[in-house]
Protein backbone atom coordinates (compact mmCIF):
# COMPACT_ATOMS: atom_id res chain seq x y z
CA UNK A 1 0.00 0.00 0.00
CA UNK A 2 1.34 3.32 -0.69
CA UNK A 3 1.31 6.53 1.40
CA UNK A 4 -1.54 8.59 0.46
CA UNK A 5 -3.67 5.23 0.53
CA UNK A 6 -2.68 4.83 3.94
CA UNK A 7 -2.75 7.76 4.74
CA UNK A 8 -6.69 7.49 3.52
CA UNK A 9 -6.68 4.50 5.51
CA UNK A 10 -6.04 6.43 8.83
CA UNK A 11 -8.24 8.89 7.72
CA UNK A 12 -10.79 7.00 7.16
CA UNK A 13 -10.79 4.93 10.58
CA UNK A 14 -9.15 6.80 12.71
CA UNK A 15 -6.04 6.30 14.58
CA UNK A 16 -5.84 9.14 17.28
CA UNK A 17 -2.76 10.02 18.03
CA UNK A 18 -0.08 8.67 20.29
CA UNK A 19 -1.08 9.68 23.97
CA UNK A 20 -2.60 7.26 25.43
CA UNK A 21 -5.46 9.84 26.75
CA UNK A 22 -6.32 11.66 23.62
CA UNK A 23 -6.01 7.88 21.67
CA UNK A 24 -8.60 6.61 24.20
CA UNK A 25 -11.28 9.91 23.69
CA UNK A 26 -10.29 9.73 19.89
CA UNK A 27 -11.53 5.98 20.01
CA UNK A 28 -14.43 7.30 22.28
CA UNK A 29 -15.66 9.61 19.33
CA UNK A 30 -15.01 6.78 16.59
CA UNK A 31 -16.70 3.97 18.29
CA UNK A 32 -20.09 6.72 18.84
CA UNK A 33 -20.01 7.81 15.48
CA UNK A 34 -20.10 4.23 14.05
CA UNK A 35 -22.84 2.74 16.38
CA UNK A 36 -25.19 5.76 15.76
CA UNK A 37 -26.11 5.20 12.31
CA UNK A 38 -25.92 0.82 13.05
CA UNK A 39 -28.45 1.19 16.09
CA UNK A 40 -30.71 3.69 14.29
CA UNK A 41 -30.34 0.92 11.22
CA UNK A 42 -31.68 -2.29 13.89
CA UNK A 43 -34.20 -0.10 15.00
CA UNK A 44 -35.26 -0.25 11.52
CA UNK A 45 -35.33 -3.80 10.75
CA UNK A 46 -37.68 -3.93 13.81
CA UNK A 47 -39.98 -1.62 13.06
CA UNK A 48 -40.10 -3.87 9.59
CA UNK A 49 -41.07 -7.07 11.69
CA UNK A 50 -43.47 -5.02 13.16
CA UNK A 51 -45.37 -3.25 10.97
CA UNK A 52 -45.35 -7.30 9.00
CA UNK A 53 -47.18 -8.25 12.12
CA UNK A 54 -49.88 -5.35 12.79
CA UNK A 55 -50.86 -5.64 9.05
CA UNK A 56 -51.41 -9.05 8.98
CA UNK A 57 -53.57 -8.69 12.27
CA UNK A 58 -55.52 -6.51 9.97
CA UNK A 59 -56.18 -9.51 7.73
CA UNK A 60 -58.05 -11.14 10.54
CA UNK A 61 -56.83 -14.06 13.42
CA UNK A 62 -56.55 -16.85 10.95
CA UNK A 63 -54.13 -14.72 8.79
CA UNK A 64 -52.27 -13.55 11.65
CA UNK A 65 -51.53 -17.06 12.77
CA UNK A 66 -50.80 -18.22 9.30
CA UNK A 67 -48.32 -15.56 9.05
CA UNK A 68 -47.00 -16.17 12.23
CA UNK A 69 -46.32 -20.15 11.81
CA UNK A 70 -44.47 -19.26 8.47
CA UNK A 71 -42.21 -16.28 10.19
CA UNK A 72 -41.31 -18.58 12.73
CA UNK A 73 -39.96 -21.40 9.80
CA UNK A 74 -38.22 -18.24 7.77
CA UNK A 75 -36.45 -16.40 11.23
CA UNK A 76 -34.05 -19.63 12.24
CA UNK A 77 -32.99 -19.72 8.54
CA UNK A 78 -32.66 -16.05 8.92
CA UNK A 79 -30.64 -15.76 11.67
CA UNK A 80 -28.61 -18.91 10.90
CA UNK A 81 -27.51 -17.15 7.58
CA UNK A 82 -27.17 -13.89 9.32
CA UNK A 83 -24.61 -14.96 11.63
CA UNK A 84 -22.91 -16.71 9.10
CA UNK A 85 -22.39 -12.99 6.63
CA UNK A 86 -22.05 -11.29 9.71
CA UNK A 87 -18.51 -12.93 9.95
CA UNK A 88 -17.67 -10.39 6.59
CA UNK A 89 -17.36 -7.18 8.95
CA UNK A 90 -14.40 -8.44 11.24
CA UNK A 91 -12.60 -10.84 8.30
CA UNK A 92 -12.99 -6.81 6.94
CA UNK A 93 -11.90 -5.25 9.74
CA UNK A 94 -9.06 -7.07 10.16
CA UNK A 95 -7.41 -6.97 6.87
CA UNK A 96 -8.25 -3.44 6.57
CA UNK A 97 -6.20 -2.61 9.55
CA UNK A 98 -3.28 -4.96 8.20
CA UNK A 99 -3.40 -3.13 5.32
CA UNK A 100 -4.29 -6.11 3.03
CA UNK A 101 -6.32 -4.67 0.18
CA UNK A 102 -6.69 -8.25 -1.24
CA UNK A 103 -8.16 -9.30 2.06
CA UNK A 104 -10.44 -6.40 2.27
CA UNK A 105 -11.60 -7.83 -1.64
CA UNK A 106 -11.73 -10.60 -1.08
CA UNK A 107 -14.00 -10.68 1.90
CA UNK A 108 -17.16 -8.72 0.65
CA UNK A 109 -16.79 -11.13 -2.65
CA UNK A 110 -16.98 -14.16 -0.80
CA UNK A 111 -19.76 -12.78 1.56
CA UNK A 112 -22.32 -12.23 -1.36
CA UNK A 113 -21.08 -15.48 -2.32
CA UNK A 114 -22.07 -16.98 1.06
CA UNK A 115 -25.58 -15.01 0.49
CA UNK A 116 -26.62 -17.13 -2.49
CA UNK A 117 -24.94 -20.40 -1.47
CA UNK A 118 -27.45 -20.44 1.75
CA UNK A 119 -29.94 -18.84 -0.11
CA UNK A 120 -30.42 -21.61 -2.46
CA UNK A 121 -31.05 -24.88 0.74
CA UNK A 122 -32.68 -22.25 2.87
CA UNK A 123 -35.16 -21.63 -0.23
CA UNK A 124 -35.58 -24.93 -0.62
CA UNK A 125 -36.69 -26.02 3.13
CA UNK A 126 -39.28 -22.76 2.72
CA UNK A 127 -40.57 -24.09 -0.56
CA UNK A 128 -41.63 -27.02 1.20
CA UNK A 129 -42.82 -25.44 4.50
CA UNK A 130 -46.32 -26.44 4.50
CA UNK A 131 -44.99 -30.55 5.01
CA UNK A 132 -42.91 -29.02 7.49
CA UNK A 133 -45.78 -27.35 9.47
CA UNK A 134 -48.01 -30.68 8.93
CA UNK A 135 -45.36 -32.52 9.89
CA UNK A 136 -45.14 -29.86 13.72
CA UNK A 137 -49.09 -31.09 13.70
CA UNK A 138 -50.16 -27.59 12.99
CA UNK A 139 -53.49 -26.90 11.88
CA UNK A 140 -53.98 -28.22 7.90
CA UNK A 141 -55.66 -24.88 6.76
CA UNK A 142 -52.87 -22.14 8.65
CA UNK A 143 -50.26 -24.37 6.97
CA UNK A 144 -51.97 -23.72 3.15
CA UNK A 145 -52.40 -20.70 4.21
CA UNK A 146 -48.82 -19.81 5.79
CA UNK A 147 -47.76 -21.85 2.14
CA UNK A 148 -48.27 -19.06 -0.27
CA UNK A 149 -46.47 -16.60 2.22
CA UNK A 150 -43.63 -18.99 2.55
CA UNK A 151 -43.22 -19.86 -1.47
CA UNK A 152 -43.33 -16.03 -2.10
CA UNK A 153 -40.85 -14.70 0.76
CA UNK A 154 -38.04 -16.84 -0.08
CA UNK A 155 -37.16 -15.15 -3.22
CA UNK A 156 -35.63 -12.74 -1.21
CA UNK A 157 -33.45 -14.87 1.05
CA UNK A 158 -30.51 -13.94 -1.25
CA UNK A 159 -30.71 -10.06 -1.38
CA UNK A 160 -31.42 -9.82 2.17
CA UNK A 161 -28.24 -11.60 2.60
CA UNK A 162 -26.31 -9.72 0.01
CA UNK A 163 -27.95 -6.51 1.68
CA UNK A 164 -26.64 -8.01 5.14
CA UNK A 165 -22.72 -8.63 3.54
CA UNK A 166 -22.97 -4.95 2.37
CA UNK A 167 -23.59 -3.40 5.40
CA UNK A 168 -21.39 -5.67 7.26
CA UNK A 169 -18.27 -4.84 4.62
CA UNK A 170 -18.94 -1.14 5.03
CA UNK A 171 -19.22 -1.06 8.86
CA UNK A 172 -16.12 -2.18 8.66
CA UNK A 173 -14.95 0.20 6.35
CA UNK A 174 -16.76 2.75 9.17
CA UNK A 175 -19.05 3.78 6.65
CA UNK A 176 -22.20 3.59 8.18
CA UNK A 177 -24.71 6.98 7.41
CA UNK A 178 -25.61 5.24 4.07
CA UNK A 179 -26.85 2.19 6.76
CA UNK A 180 -29.13 4.47 8.72
CA UNK A 181 -30.42 6.55 5.30
CA UNK A 182 -31.00 3.14 3.49
CA UNK A 183 -33.08 0.89 6.32
CA UNK A 184 -35.21 3.91 7.42
CA UNK A 185 -36.50 4.19 3.60
CA UNK A 186 -36.95 0.34 3.93
CA UNK A 187 -39.61 0.82 6.89
CA UNK A 188 -41.17 3.09 4.31
CA UNK A 189 -41.08 1.04 1.14
CA UNK A 190 -42.12 -2.15 3.79
CA UNK A 191 -45.65 -0.42 4.54
CA UNK A 192 -46.23 0.62 1.31
CA UNK A 193 -45.91 -2.77 -0.32
CA UNK A 194 -47.97 -4.47 2.56
CA UNK A 195 -50.83 -1.73 2.31
CA UNK A 196 -50.98 -2.40 -1.85
CA UNK A 197 -50.54 -5.98 -2.16
CA UNK A 198 -51.95 -6.92 0.87
CA UNK A 199 -55.51 -5.33 0.93
CA UNK A 200 -55.93 -4.50 -2.85
CA UNK A 201 -54.38 -0.65 -3.23
CA UNK A 202 -53.41 1.53 -5.93
CA UNK A 203 -54.97 -0.86 -8.67
CA UNK A 204 -52.81 -3.64 -7.09
CA UNK A 205 -54.89 -7.45 -6.30
CA UNK A 206 -55.05 -8.09 -3.01
CA UNK A 207 -53.50 -11.26 -1.94
CA UNK A 208 -53.11 -11.06 1.51
CA UNK A 209 -50.18 -13.06 2.85
CA UNK A 210 -48.90 -13.86 -0.69
CA UNK A 211 -48.47 -10.03 -0.98
CA UNK A 212 -46.77 -9.56 2.67
CA UNK A 213 -44.00 -11.93 1.41
CA UNK A 214 -44.23 -10.47 -1.98
CA UNK A 215 -43.79 -7.06 0.03
CA UNK A 216 -40.81 -8.61 1.96
CA UNK A 217 -39.46 -9.15 -1.38
CA UNK A 218 -39.63 -6.09 -2.67
CA UNK A 219 -38.31 -4.41 0.39
CA UNK A 220 -35.33 -7.02 0.62
CA UNK A 221 -34.01 -6.07 -2.87
CA UNK A 222 -34.28 -2.14 -2.21
CA UNK A 223 -32.10 -2.90 0.66
CA UNK A 224 -29.72 -4.45 -1.08
CA UNK A 225 -29.60 -2.11 -4.49
CA UNK A 226 -29.83 0.73 -2.15
CA UNK A 227 -26.32 -0.23 -0.19
CA UNK A 228 -25.00 -1.64 -3.62
CA UNK A 229 -25.47 1.94 -5.29
CA UNK A 230 -24.08 4.11 -1.92
CA UNK A 231 -20.83 1.44 -2.13
CA UNK A 232 -19.93 2.13 -6.06
CA UNK A 233 -20.30 5.50 -5.46
CA UNK A 234 -17.66 5.88 -3.05
CA UNK A 235 -14.01 6.35 -3.98
CA UNK A 236 -12.25 4.41 -0.91
CA UNK A 237 -14.47 1.80 -2.02
CA UNK A 238 -14.13 1.79 -5.46
CA UNK A 239 -10.14 1.59 -5.44
CA UNK A 240 -10.45 -2.23 -3.86
CA UNK A 241 -11.55 -3.09 -7.50
CA UNK A 242 -14.70 -5.13 -5.52
CA UNK A 243 -16.55 -6.68 -8.40
CA UNK A 244 -13.48 -7.24 -10.77
CA UNK A 245 -13.44 -11.14 -11.82
CA UNK A 246 -16.29 -11.40 -9.55
CA UNK A 247 -17.09 -14.97 -10.56
CA UNK A 248 -13.74 -16.36 -10.17
CA UNK A 249 -13.79 -18.51 -7.08
CA UNK A 250 -11.74 -18.02 -3.44
CA UNK A 251 -12.43 -21.01 -1.90
CA UNK A 252 -9.90 -20.56 0.98
CA UNK A 253 -11.56 -17.10 1.89
CA UNK A 254 -14.98 -18.83 1.20
CA UNK A 255 -14.08 -21.48 3.81
CA UNK A 256 -12.47 -19.31 6.20
CA UNK A 257 -15.96 -16.99 6.42
CA UNK A 258 -18.26 -20.33 6.45
CA UNK A 259 -15.68 -21.12 9.44
CA UNK A 260 -16.18 -18.12 11.14
CA UNK A 261 -19.60 -17.73 10.38
CA UNK A 262 -21.18 -21.00 11.65
CA UNK A 263 -20.39 -19.95 15.31
CA UNK A 264 -21.77 -16.33 15.01
CA UNK A 265 -25.38 -17.78 13.59
CA UNK A 266 -25.10 -20.85 16.33
CA UNK A 267 -24.55 -18.03 18.75
CA UNK A 268 -27.24 -16.08 18.03
CA UNK A 269 -30.24 -18.63 17.39
CA UNK A 270 -28.93 -20.29 21.14
CA UNK A 271 -29.69 -16.84 22.71
CA UNK A 272 -33.06 -16.36 20.63
CA UNK A 273 -34.48 -19.17 21.36
CA UNK A 274 -33.62 -19.08 24.72
CA UNK A 275 -36.26 -16.23 25.16
CA UNK A 276 -38.45 -18.12 22.90
CA UNK A 277 -38.22 -20.98 25.34
CA UNK A 278 -39.08 -18.61 28.13
CA UNK A 279 -41.73 -17.88 26.67
CA UNK A 280 -43.18 -21.59 26.07
CA UNK A 281 -42.77 -22.36 29.60
CA UNK A 282 -44.63 -18.88 30.68
CA UNK A 283 -47.69 -20.94 28.42
CA UNK A 284 -47.68 -23.90 31.04
CA UNK A 285 -48.66 -21.20 33.64
CA UNK A 286 -51.18 -19.49 31.78
CA UNK A 287 -52.66 -16.86 29.53
CA UNK A 288 -52.24 -13.19 31.04
CA UNK A 289 -48.69 -15.02 32.22
CA UNK A 290 -47.29 -15.53 28.15
CA UNK A 291 -49.21 -12.04 27.37
CA UNK A 292 -47.56 -10.12 30.03
CA UNK A 293 -43.94 -11.58 29.05
CA UNK A 294 -44.43 -11.46 25.15
CA UNK A 295 -44.73 -7.33 25.89
CA UNK A 296 -42.03 -7.01 28.21
CA UNK A 297 -39.59 -9.21 25.99
CA UNK A 298 -40.38 -7.47 23.05
CA UNK A 299 -39.69 -3.97 24.84
CA UNK A 300 -36.29 -5.43 26.03
CA UNK A 301 -35.51 -6.64 21.87
CA UNK A 302 -36.26 -3.04 21.11
CA UNK A 303 -33.80 -2.00 23.73
CA UNK A 304 -31.07 -4.12 22.46
CA UNK A 305 -30.64 -2.68 19.20
CA UNK A 306 -28.87 -0.11 21.11
CA UNK A 307 -26.16 -2.43 22.59
CA UNK A 308 -26.59 -4.64 19.22
CA UNK A 309 -25.37 -1.35 17.34
CA UNK A 310 -22.68 -0.35 19.76
CA UNK A 311 -21.37 -3.66 19.93
CA UNK A 312 -20.90 -3.99 15.70
CA UNK A 313 -19.15 -0.95 15.84
CA UNK A 314 -16.52 -1.93 18.97
CA UNK A 315 -16.15 -5.47 16.62
CA UNK A 316 -15.01 -3.62 14.31
CA UNK A 317 -12.66 -1.37 15.93
CA UNK A 318 -11.81 -4.24 17.80
CA UNK A 319 -10.78 -5.83 14.49
CA UNK A 320 -9.24 -3.38 12.61
CA UNK A 321 -6.75 -2.55 15.61
CA UNK A 322 -5.86 -6.30 15.90
CA UNK A 323 -5.36 -6.47 12.08
CA UNK A 324 -2.58 -3.68 12.63
CA UNK A 325 -1.08 -5.50 15.43
CA UNK A 326 -1.88 -2.65 18.13
CA UNK A 327 -2.64 -4.27 21.35
CA UNK A 328 -3.17 -1.02 23.38
CA UNK A 329 -5.86 0.06 20.71
CA UNK A 330 -7.40 -2.84 20.80
CA UNK A 331 -7.85 -2.23 24.71
CA UNK A 332 -9.15 1.28 23.83
CA UNK A 333 -11.51 0.16 21.23
CA UNK A 334 -12.90 -2.60 23.91
CA UNK A 335 -13.16 0.11 26.64
CA UNK A 336 -14.63 2.82 24.54
CA UNK A 337 -17.59 0.51 23.29
CA UNK A 338 -18.35 -0.82 26.52
CA UNK A 339 -18.33 2.97 28.36
CA UNK A 340 -20.87 3.87 25.22
CA UNK A 341 -22.99 0.76 26.41
CA UNK A 342 -23.14 0.72 29.94
CA UNK A 343 -23.95 4.59 29.05
CA UNK A 344 -26.94 4.01 26.73
CA UNK A 345 -27.77 0.32 29.27
CA UNK A 346 -28.61 3.36 31.91
CA UNK A 347 -30.83 5.58 30.46
CA UNK A 348 -32.27 2.91 28.95
CA UNK A 349 -32.94 1.46 32.30
CA UNK A 350 -34.34 4.64 33.01
CA UNK A 351 -36.89 4.84 30.82
CA UNK A 352 -38.38 1.27 31.71
CA UNK A 353 -38.33 2.26 35.89
CA UNK A 354 -39.78 5.45 35.11
CA UNK A 355 -42.44 5.07 31.79
CA UNK A 356 -42.91 1.71 31.94
CA UNK A 357 -46.34 1.49 32.05
CA UNK A 358 -46.57 4.00 29.13
CA UNK A 359 -44.61 1.70 27.09
CA UNK A 360 -46.57 -1.45 28.02
CA UNK A 361 -49.66 0.70 27.06
CA UNK A 362 -48.21 1.51 23.39
CA UNK A 363 -48.85 -2.51 23.03
CA UNK A 364 -51.96 -3.23 24.98
CA UNK A 365 -54.70 -0.84 26.05
CA UNK A 366 -56.21 -2.19 29.83
CA UNK A 367 -59.79 -2.08 28.40
CA UNK A 368 -61.37 -5.10 29.51
CA UNK A 369 -60.83 -7.26 32.85
CA UNK A 370 -58.21 -10.10 31.36
CA UNK A 371 -56.31 -7.00 29.52
CA UNK A 372 -55.73 -5.04 32.96
CA UNK A 373 -54.72 -8.10 34.56
CA UNK A 374 -51.66 -8.56 31.49
CA UNK A 375 -51.07 -4.66 31.33
CA UNK A 376 -50.65 -4.65 35.05
CA UNK A 377 -48.25 -7.69 35.08
CA UNK A 378 -46.32 -6.40 32.19
CA UNK A 379 -45.78 -3.07 33.95
CA UNK A 380 -44.92 -4.60 37.29
CA UNK A 381 -42.38 -7.13 35.11
CA UNK A 382 -40.37 -3.69 33.81
CA UNK A 383 -38.67 -3.34 36.86
CA UNK A 384 -37.24 -6.16 36.61
CA UNK A 385 -36.35 -5.85 32.49
CA UNK A 386 -34.41 -2.82 33.48
CA UNK A 387 -32.08 -4.75 35.25
CA UNK A 388 -31.99 -7.60 33.10
CA UNK A 389 -31.31 -5.68 29.45
CA UNK A 390 -28.06 -4.25 31.07
CA UNK A 391 -27.06 -8.22 31.77
CA UNK A 392 -28.46 -8.75 27.92
CA UNK A 393 -26.44 -5.85 26.71
CA UNK A 394 -23.23 -6.31 28.37
CA UNK A 395 -22.79 -10.06 26.86
CA UNK A 396 -23.50 -8.65 23.77
CA UNK A 397 -20.49 -5.89 24.14
CA UNK A 398 -17.89 -9.25 25.58
CA UNK A 399 -19.08 -11.24 22.35
CA UNK A 400 -18.82 -8.49 19.97
CA UNK A 401 -15.35 -7.90 21.14
CA UNK A 402 -14.90 -11.38 21.13
CA UNK A 403 -15.89 -11.27 17.37
CA UNK A 404 -13.34 -8.97 16.31
CA UNK A 405 -10.55 -11.19 17.31
CA UNK A 406 -11.88 -13.90 15.56
CA UNK A 407 -13.04 -15.84 19.17
CA UNK A 408 -15.91 -17.30 17.13
CA UNK A 409 -15.92 -20.26 18.72
CA UNK A 410 -15.65 -19.20 22.25
CA UNK A 411 -18.50 -16.63 22.07
CA UNK A 412 -20.66 -19.24 21.03
CA UNK A 413 -20.02 -22.13 23.36
CA UNK A 414 -20.68 -19.27 26.44
CA UNK A 415 -23.85 -18.32 24.69
CA UNK A 416 -25.04 -22.48 24.76
CA UNK A 417 -23.26 -22.49 28.67
CA UNK A 418 -25.14 -19.79 29.80
CA UNK A 419 -28.50 -19.34 27.99
CA UNK A 420 -28.96 -23.54 28.23
CA UNK A 421 -26.97 -24.90 30.54
CA UNK A 422 -27.41 -22.15 33.77
CA UNK A 423 -30.43 -19.75 32.46
CA UNK A 424 -32.76 -22.54 31.25
CA UNK A 425 -32.26 -24.91 33.69
CA UNK A 426 -32.86 -22.46 36.03
CA UNK A 427 -35.77 -21.55 34.51
CA UNK A 428 -37.27 -25.17 35.13
CA UNK A 429 -35.83 -25.38 38.40
CA UNK A 430 -37.07 -21.93 39.85
CA UNK A 431 -40.21 -21.89 37.86
CA UNK A 432 -41.53 -25.55 38.03
CA UNK A 433 -38.99 -27.55 40.92
CA UNK A 434 -39.24 -24.93 43.49
CA UNK A 435 -42.89 -23.48 42.53
CA UNK A 436 -42.34 -20.51 41.71
CA UNK A 437 -43.80 -19.93 38.80
CA UNK A 438 -43.27 -16.66 36.84
CA UNK A 439 -41.35 -15.06 39.16
CA UNK A 440 -38.83 -18.59 39.04
CA UNK A 441 -38.87 -18.44 35.14
CA UNK A 442 -38.09 -14.73 35.17
CA UNK A 443 -34.94 -14.84 37.60
CA UNK A 444 -33.83 -18.01 35.35
CA UNK A 445 -34.03 -15.89 32.22
CA UNK A 446 -32.08 -13.06 34.31
CA UNK A 447 -29.36 -15.99 35.88
CA UNK A 448 -29.00 -16.80 32.29
CA UNK A 449 -28.32 -13.14 30.99
CA UNK A 450 -25.84 -12.45 34.38
CA UNK A 451 -23.77 -15.81 33.43
CA UNK A 452 -23.72 -14.54 29.87
CA UNK A 453 -22.59 -11.22 31.04
CA UNK A 454 -19.83 -12.33 33.37
CA UNK A 455 -18.32 -14.95 30.91
CA UNK A 456 -18.16 -12.70 27.85
CA UNK A 457 -16.53 -9.67 29.69
CA UNK A 458 -14.13 -12.29 31.84
CA UNK A 459 -13.36 -13.87 27.95
CA UNK A 460 -13.26 -10.69 26.46
CA UNK A 461 -10.60 -9.21 28.76
CA UNK A 462 -8.65 -12.25 28.85
CA UNK A 463 -8.60 -11.61 25.29
CA UNK A 464 -7.07 -8.37 24.88
CA UNK A 465 -4.73 -8.18 27.74
CA UNK A 466 -3.62 -11.93 28.74
CA UNK A 467 -3.43 -13.80 25.70
CA UNK A 468 -1.22 -13.06 22.26
CA UNK A 469 -3.19 -12.77 19.67
CA UNK A 470 -2.45 -14.57 16.89
CA UNK A 471 -2.48 -17.79 19.00
CA UNK A 472 -4.85 -19.15 20.85
CA UNK A 473 -8.07 -16.88 19.58
CA UNK A 474 -7.95 -17.27 15.86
Amino acid sequence: MDAASANQRRKTIGNGPRDGDREWYSELRQTIRLAVPLVGSFVGAVAITTTDVIMMGWLGPESLAAGSLGYNLVFPLYLLGLGIILAVAPLTAQAFGAGDEAGVRRSLRQGLWMGFALAVPFGAVLWEGRAILLLFGQDPKLADMAEGYLRAVLWGLAPIFWYTALRSFLTALARTSAILIVAIAGVAVNALGNYALMFGKFGFPRLELVGAGLSTVIVDVFLFLGLLFSLVRQPECRRYGLFERFWRPDWPRFLALFRLGLPIGFGIIAGAFFFSAAIFLMGKLGTVEVAATTIVLQCMAVAFMAPLGIGHATMVRVGYHAGAGRPRSVRHAASAGYLVAIAALLAIAAIFLVSGERLVAFYLKPDGVVEGRVASLAAGLMATAALFQIFDGLQMMGVSVLRGLHAMRTAMWLAFFSFWGVGFSSCMVLGFGLDLGMSGVWWGVGLGLLSAAVLAGVMAWRAVVGLPYGKHYR
